[in-house]
């Protein structure tokens, strides 16, 4: 599977950079999963989960407070107002 550029921010800094596989988030509109290719757009997110899958299968759940999700051809980048790796 291809990955896609992902950053992760919030106002403290970074939280995640780096490639990952697959991005689940709850959008405005509902559930959105971001994968390499995605068309671009830009969209509001609800407080809620945050799901990270990588290449290697492995999987990392955060918590978000909100925030902002852009979507383009070679970056993915969550402004979040507030974040909280589930471990």
């Amino acid at each position: 599977m291809k990955n896609l550029s992902l950053k992760i921010s919030t106002p403290d800094g970074n939280v995640f950079e780096g490639q990952a596989v697959k991005l689940d988030v709850r959008g405005i509109c509902g559930e959105l999963a971001v994968m390499a290719g995605h068309t671009a757009f830009m969209t509001a997110v609800k407080p809620g989960h945050c799901d990270l899958l990588f290449e290697d299968g492995s999987e990392r759940r955060g918590e978000l407070d909100g925030g902002i999700l852009n979507v383009s051809a070679d970056l993915t980048t969550l402004l979040a107002s507030g974040f909280r790796w589930k471990e």
